[in-house]
């Protein structure tokens, strides 16, 4: 999202009239504003500061307007507001603030992303005289790119006092370069320890990622399970990011009501990443193995982190001491369920999380002589927790399928409309139906409706579930686990080659009890997946099958 966000829980831009008069003398109309609700919510209702969500821009006559306005008076000669221009496009705060920490103390910045421009302002006029006399002889860079700064032609940033709105982002920079400058222990941490509370909907490195970059350069970044808890280990390049990051996210949820994000410093002053997979990434190295997936090794936390537990973490919720810096806007965050999604799909996904969508699927153009209840059970509880399946006794090739959420419903929308099964491409859309009803008692169904509802089969009937964290389009590459130690490659191989022809295969070399192996095309994987899944290896264990991202 390229938006200037100026006020927690409210996007902002700023809409320059069409003359310009110098370096930044512009006459910026007013600022609107919209109060929103969380991040992954498309709702643009407030609620009291607990949320983060993506924003949208009121109309022209919101009553509720902000107006943050720059005074034009005295426009000549030094002033304590600098200006700063050419700035890379996701720059942030902390780094615009990072760069005025030697000379003294800011009491305001404002950050123009879509110009790549910024507004610094000292708290004295020598502090603000030091910093462009220096920059102007030895221009500074921000990731890499050489920075311009001068004298603004405004005395001052004001802010309108008529509401209690405050940058958040802006707010925590400073309040965190402040700290940095009256030193104290954790002024120099740049690692942050994460716990994710109340895991309605899985969080992923993406996930995350996209949230904490607002803050500064995530540089590394670790997730793993700890005494059924989530929990992730964030690497900032600097303390500033890292403290402004946990002023502004610390008690806030992802999600609309859910996934509470609680924030400490870690006791770790760097990660030590091998491998760039989903659960761990060096965003400063993306050439690093991807290694096998969760790779890394647990004893780690516990040896280094001692008391990781929620313990340490559990607070109030809400925000505390931290009023007025909840609903994070313009985080964009659209991507729900753990989905591996990169930035250019988030619109398509905008309205997938925190909605109270529909939780019935309408499944087309199956094949008549493959597809079951159960068939269809197993592939669509990739995605989620399948209720019933009703395949339709006039038209056997179009079934309805209720997940237990809508979310789950719109996770498989994403994953499975298109995707082959059986040779065929099958479309799935939601159906106007709001619940799969079973046939009344005595009428002939011919076993065409299934309730699962009590099934023991269910992938995430457990919150927190590492199957929520390990959600992925269908792949070449499936992932193995429950496997017995006395069944070998070839049984597995054999087995599997019934379904399509298999390339590869691979038990995990610390964990026999996993395997990776490879159809030749994710449309054989599909068949694979829903003929092998909870296929019986012995009395007391039963084959667990899932799409994967991993590679052999």
């Amino acid at each position: 999202m390229d938006g200037d966000y100026l006020m927690p829980g409210i996007k902002t831009r700023a809409y320059p009239d069409m003359q310009n008069n110098g370096d930044d003398d512009y006459n910026y109309r007013s600022f609107r504003k919209r109060p929103s609700d969380d991040l992954m919510s498309n709702s643009p209702v407030v609620t009291n500061g607990t949320g983060l969500s993506p924003q949208h821009m009121s109309n022209a006559g919101d009553n509720e307007a902000k107006k943050v306005k720059l005074d034009a008076n005295n426009m000549n000669g030094p002033s304590r507001v600098v200006h700063l221009r050419s700035l890379p496009p996701d720059v942030t705060d902390a780094e615009v603030v990072q760069l005025g920490i030697p000379f003294g103390r800011m009491t305001n910045v404002l950050l123009l992303k879509q110009k790549g421009q910024a507004f610094l302002e000292f708290e004295d006029e020598q502090a603000a005289n030091n910093f462009v006399t220096l920059h102007q002889e030895h221009a500074p860079q921000i990731r890499g790119r050489t920075v311009f700064v001068q004298f603004s032609n405004h005395k001052e940033l004001k802010t309108d006092q008529a509401h209690s709105f405050q940058n958040a982002t802006a707010k925590a920079a400073l309040q965190a370069a402040q700290q940095v400058t009256m030193g104290g222990t954790d002024c120099e941490k740049k690692v942050l320890r994460v716990i994710v509370e109340n895991l309605v909907y899985p969080v992923t490195i993406d996930v995350l990622h996209t949230i904490f970059c607002k803050f500064g350069k995530v540089q590394k970044m670790i997730i793993f399970t700890k005494n059924n808890t989530f929990q992730a280990l964030i690497q900032y390049c600097d303390s500033i990011s890292a403290s402004s990051s946990k002023l502004s996210l610390d008690n806030q949820n992802i999600y609309n009501g859910c996934c509470t994000l609680r924030i400490d410093y870690s006791k770790l002053n760097t990660l030590n990443v091998k491998y760039n997979n989903d659960k761990s990434r060096d965003f400063t190295n993306p050439n690093l193995p991807s290694g096998e997936s969760g790779g890394m090794d647990p004893n780690m936390y516990g040896a280094q982190i001692p008391g990781l537990g929620m313990a340490q973490m559990a607070g109030p919720r809400g925000m505390g001491g931290m009023a007025g810096m909840g609903g994070m806007g313009g985080m964009g965050m659209n991507v729900p369920m753990g989905m591996n999604v990169g930035m250019p799909m988030m619109g398509q996904m905008a309205q997938m999380a925190g909605q109270a969508g529909n939780a019935v699927l309408l499944v087309s153009n199956l094949d008549e002589q493959m597809v079951t209840p159960d068939a269809l059970f197993t592939l669509f509880g990739v995605y989620g927790d399948v209720h019933r399946v009703k395949i339709l006794f006039n038209k056997k090739d179009n079934a309805l399928v209720q997940m237990a959420e809508p979310h789950q419903a719109q996770l498989a929308i994403a994953h499975l409309d298109k995707v082959k099964v059986w040779g065929k491409p099958i479309r799935v859309t939601q159906s106007k139906h709001a619940v799969v009803q079973m046939p009344k008692e005595g009428q002939p169904d011919a076993g065409l409706t299934k309730d699962f509802t009590n099934s023991q089969l269910h992938r995430f009937k457990r919150p927190g579930s590492k199957n929520c964290q390990n959600i992925f389009p269908p792949s070449g590459v499936l992932h193995l686990s429950n496997i017995p130690a006395n069944v070998t490659e070839e049984e597995l191989k054999e087995a599997f080659q019934q379904h399509g022809n298999v390339v590869a295969f691979k038990f995990f070399p610390k964990d026999r009890k996993m395997a990776l192996i490879q159809m030749d095309s994710p449309d054989e994987s599909v068949t694979a997946l829903i003929a092998m899944h909870n296929y019986p290896l012995s009395e007391s264990n039963h084959l667990r099958v899932s799409f994967t991202k991993s590679t052999i």
